[in-house]
């Protein structure tokens, strides 16, 4: 029999689950501002943040409870400060919604997937809304800077630029933004994302340059206005186009697709090689035992550099990022 003062001694087991519950604090007090209006005020009474948005203030409380469990935030009552590490998870939060908000029914249901007689047909449950939401900001926390680096190298203006992937819309948005000559076309398999990028498109006053079309970019039909495409982006569903078989058909087909493109610029996340379990990042865990379970192999950066010239595309140059889950962004051309 277990005796309370050996359970009061699992210091290892509170810690972990602790963290699971915080992990989806995390992504609501993100979501619903609270992440946002602790840094910019330092401080907020949990009763009257709930009242003023409309929340329940018990539950709110609770939340604020789960961070402060954590040492993400301090609370005296109803008081709330941020914490000493309160800082790295509002830099990191999008991956906490990533995995609580986005991927939760995916790991819900571990036990089902791993079942041999369950891995037939669809294996992704998991929200698209919610991950693209996350995403969003992923993008330009772990791949902007590199991106915005690469674009502006580019030896000419596009006037047609086409995201394959695009989500929500935000990188394609800014894009146009930043080449006021050009129009452009969002693709994505996920409806749901796609009305969020129409709605942003609609109040950046971009909605007259902007088509967005939903399709699977590995198996779309071409269109009149991809002959017209230049500038092609691909970021974070790269993954989706393998094994190496079929990533080199689909590389081939988006290259007979858009035969105006000069520049294809692809970014995404890389398998991890040689890193010990116990010491991968942030993020990186997540991911590949996300993909994992739902039977999409991740290829390193040698699997892509191998593809690349089999599918008609050139290599001109590897922007290599590699901070969580191995990012890398290829500027290809054709070859």
């Amino acid at each position: 029999m277990i005796e309370a003062q050996q359970a009061r001694s699992w210091k290892v087991a509170a810690q972990l689950y602790n963290s699971a519950v915080a992990a989806s604090a995390i992504a609501a007090a993100w979501e619903l501002g609270a992440l946002d209006e602790l840094r910019d005020k330092g401080v907020l009474d949990a009763h009257e943040f709930a009242a003023r948005n409309d929340l329940d203030p018990v539950s709110t409380l609770a939340m604020f409870r789960a961070l402060a469990a954590v040492k993400i935030v301090e609370r005296d009552g109803t008081r709330v400060t941020p914490a000493a590490d309160f800082a790295e998870i509002q830099q990191t939060r999008s991956f906490f919604h990533w995995l609580s908000r986005g991927s939760a029914e995916l790991f819900r249901r571990m036990p089902l997937v791993l079942r041999n007689q369950n891995r037939g047909g669809d294996l992704d449950p998991r929200d698209p809304a919610a991950v693209a939401y996350a995403c969003r900001e992923i993008n330009a926390l772990t791949y902007d800077p590199w991106f915005w680096s690469a674009v502006d190298g580019i030896d000419f203006d596009p006037t047609m630029i086409a995201d394959l992937g695009c989500g929500s819309g935000d990188r394609l948005i800014k894009m146009l933004q930043r080449h006021p000559g050009a129009n452009g076309i969002g693709i994505d398999i996920a409806a749901d994302s796609l009305k969020v990028a129409e709605s942003d498109a609609v109040g950046a006053g971009l909605a007259d340059r902007l088509t967005f079309v939903t399709a699977d970019v590995r198996t779309m039909d071409g269109r009149p206005e991809f002959t017209e495409v230049e500038l092609l982006t691909c970021f974070m569903m790269g993954h989706d186009f393998w094994p190496r078989e079929r990533c080199v058909a689909t590389l081939a087909r988006i290259r007979e697709l858009f035969p105006g493109v000069r520049r294809f610029l692809l970014g995404d996340a890389t398998r991890t090689v040689g890193t010990p379990d116990h010491e991968l990042p942030v993020f990186t865990l997540g991911f590949e035992v996300a993909h994992d379970m739902m039977g999409t192999f991740l290829p390193t950066v040698a699997d892509w550099e191998s593809a690349f010239a089999e599918s008609g595309w050139g290599l001109r140059h590897k922007h290599v990022i590699d901070m969580t889950v191995g990012e890398v962004i290829f500027e290809l051309e054709p070859a």
